[in-house]
């Protein structure tokens, strides 16, 4: 026997899985039902085993066609997704941009701004991808990459965007209550944002360190991710470290403010870095990204 039976065999089963009947996916795949009826049991005699029960109405995948479902599922996803890179390389996808960047980039500074790049480029379409490892990168099919630290990367072409400047930020109700008691960043009820993925972001001890405060303990209430931890910090729970670019927006609106006389420059930046095989798309959408960055974020004097 054969190891692997004809792809058409399952193309047409998984049509059948996705749409619970032989004539649905008859119609789906354009095909008579009968064509499909003996693909399936070329699938079935391929694979030593019945992949539908036909005595239940409607008829239902048996276990071995639930298990062989799930592997074409996600073998199809393969082979859809890898073709869409192989566009993307060749620049055959020539309306799309793939970002990558942070969830709090994504979040607080990206998302808010890209209507207007879509009202300059309505035919360009931005899709914005942020990895759950909090460390973005040039994979396949990705076109650009928005990272935080301090340059040294050494695939495509990077150029830094703006220095990133960090102060600790709290609900207004809270920056006033800590502040009518006398209650300094050595006693404040801390946020802090900790994963094993996010050890290349400082941390409340590299801030209070850099700025010479002695905190008998830095415990408090802790999150994996930027987004639940700036919840947090809206609903009045505590101090957490306000990165300048995902947190301005919110001290802007007065939903947060910044701890007085407070921000430290810990030696970082926010970085854009190219694939070099970039199609006309990618260029255009660096050359806003740029041309926002000297808006929002104009060079210190």
């Amino acid at each position: 026997m054969q190891p692997f039976p004809p792809l058409r065999l399952l193309t047409t089963f998984e049509a059948i899985a996705r749409h619970g009947s032989m004539r649905l996916a008859a119609a789906r795949l354009n095909v008579t039902q009968p064509a499909v009826s003996q693909s399936l049991k070329a699938l079935e005699a391929h694979v030593g085993t019945a992949l539908l029960d036909r005595g239940t109405r409607p008829a239902q995948l048996t276990e071995a066609g639930e298990l062989l479902a799930r592997a074409v599922r996600d073998g199809l996803g393969q082979i859809s997704a890898a073709l869409e890179d192989i566009r993307a390389l060749s620049g055959q996808d020539g309306g799309q941009v793939s970002v990558s960047c942070t969830l709090g980039m994504a979040t607080y500074w990206l998302m808010p701004r890209l209507p207007d790049f879509y009202a300059a480029h309505p035919d360009i379409t931005v899709n914005v991808q942020a990895p759950s490892t909090d460390l973005p990168y040039l994979s396949p099919g990705i076109d650009v990459a928005i990272r935080y630290g301090t340059g040294s990367w050494h695939e495509g072409t990077t150029m830094k965007l703006f220095d990133e400047r960090v102060c600790p930020v709290a609900a207004p109700s809270l920056l006033e209550r800590l502040q009518a008691e006398k209650v300094g960043l050595d006693r404040a009820p801390l946020i802090h944002v900790r994963s094993p993925h996010n050890q290349h972001w400082a941390g409340w001890e590299d801030y209070l360190t850099a700025c010479g405060i002695q905190r008998n303990r830095s415990s408090g209430q802790t999150f994996n991710n930027y987004v639940q931890a700036a919840q947090a910090v809206l609903d009045g729970r505590g101090v957490m470290l306000g990165w300048r670019s995902i947190a301005q927006g919110a001290v802007r609106d007065g939903a947060l403010r910044e701890w007085p006389d407070a921000t430290v420059d810990l030696g970082t930046a926010y970085y854009v870095t190219a694939n070099t095989r970039r199609a006309s798309t990618a260029q255009t959408f660096l050359d806003w990204l740029v041309e926002t960055v000297g808006t929002v974020h104009p060079p210190s004097r």
